[in-house]
């Protein structure tokens, strides 16, 4: 099975609409997810998150930052 490093590469060098289309697929992969399964991927991905800031590696982003940025991208 290959590793994530050479899927990226091979999907990355893919035109525009096949990785669209890739990107759909595998986005709704996600939502077939269990309700099980699903906690345990954000569980997983928030124990890397906090590992990370302990580490100083990741920052805190105020959610109200988060919130502006987001509002000025969409006008």
């Amino acid at each position: 099975m290959p590793d994530l490093s050479e899927v990226l590469k091979s999907a990355l060098s893919l035109d525009l609409n096949d990785r669209a289309a890739l990107a759909e697929r595998l986005l709704a992969s996600l939502d077939e997810l269990g309700e099980e399964e699903a906690e345990r991927v954000w569980a997983e991905e928030a124990q890397r998150r906090l590992e990370e800031y302990r580490a100083g590696r990741a920052t805190i982003v105020r959610s109200q930052d988060v919130a502006n940025k987001a509002e000025k991208l969409f006008r």
